[in-house]
C-alpha cells in the first residue's frame, strides 16, 4: 500500500548508525590527587607523621587504577596511577627507614629517652604534685624533645626553659610547672632560639628553683647539656 508523502516504510537512518566513540578520555580525580601526592611524598623525610603523605599517594594510585580498568572508555592515566603507587611506596619506605635511623642515632650512649608525660602527676591529683615516674628518673642522662620558651636572648643561649608544645613557647602562654623544665648548656655549648622543636641530651634533676624567663619557679633541671 502506498504510504502518504510524509511517510516511509523504513526506520530513520540515524537509528541505525552505531554509537559515536570519539577517543576522548579524562583523568580521573583520584588519579590527579594521587599524582599530587607522590610528589609531596618527601616531606617523609621531614617528620614521622608526614609519612601518611606517601602512604596516600599509593592508596589513592591504586584506586585510580582500578577505576581506569573499570571504566577504560571513560578514564585515561593508568601510567600515572601506577607512577604514583610506586613512588609513594618507595618514598614511604625510605622515609620511614630515614626517620628510624635518626631516632635510633639521637640517643647517645648511657642515655634514657624521657618524655613531658613522666613529668606530669596522675589525674586528680595536685597540679603542683611531683609524680613517681619523674622522680624515678633523678640523676639520670636523659633525652627531651621540646620547644624553647622565648626570652630577650636570641643567640648564644647557656640556661633557657624548655616547655612542652609550641602554644607555650611561642604564643606567649605560661606553661605549666611540670611542663617546664630550665637547661643550663655544658661549658662552652649555646643555643640559639628557635621555634622548631629541640632534642636535648643532659643530666636531669629535681630540685625547685624560681625561673629565669617565667613566672611560677621550675622543678626540673637539664644540667651539662647538649643539643643532639
Amino acid at each position: 500500500m502506498a504510504g502518504g508523502l510524509f511517510e516511509t516504510s523504513e526506520p530513520a537512518a540515524a537509528a541505525e548508525l552505531p554509537p559515536h566513540d570519539d577517543g576522548y578520555r579524562s583523568f580521573g580525580g583520584v588519579t590527579i590527587a594521587a599524582a599530587v601526592l607522590a610528589l609531596l611524598s618527601p616531606l617523609g623525610f621531614i617528620d614521622w607523621w608526614l609519612l601518611v603523605v606517601p602512604v596516600l599517594a599509593a592508596v589513592l594510585g591504586l584506586v585510580g587504577w582500578r577505576d581506569i580498568l573499570a571504566r577504560p572508555d571513560v578514564l585515561t592515566g593508568k601510567l600515572l596511577a601506577i607512577g604514583s603507587m610506586v613512588v609513594g611506596g618507595l618514598l614511604f619506605a625510605g622515609g620511614f627507614w630515614y626517620q628510624a635511623t635518626v631516632y635510633a642515632r639521637e640517643l647517645p650512649p648511657g642515655f634514657e629517652r624521657l618524655n613531658y608525660a613522666a613529668l606530669q602527676p596522675g589525674e586528680g591529683e595536685p597540679a603542683n604534685l611531683i609524680p613517681e615516674s619523674a622522680v624515678k628518673m633523678h640523676g639520670r642522662d636523659v633525652l627531651l624533645k621540646g620547644y624553647i620558651y622565648p626570652g630577650k636572648q636570641q643567640r648564644g643561649i647557656r640556661q633557657f626553659l624548655l616547655v612542652r608544645d609550641q602554644g607555650d613557647c611561642c604564643f606567649g602562654g605560661n606553661p605549666k610547672i611540670t611542663d617546664r623544665v630550665l637547661v643550663q648548656m655544658a661549658d662552652k655549648q649555646t643555643i640559639e632560639y628557635t621555634p622548631r622543636l629541640r632534642k636535648i641530651a643532659g643530666r636531669f634533676s629535681i630540685r625547685p628553683a624560681g625561673s629565669v624567663d617565667v613566672d611560677g619557679g621550675v622543678f626540673y633541671h637539664l644540667e651539662d647539656a647538649r643539643v643532639r
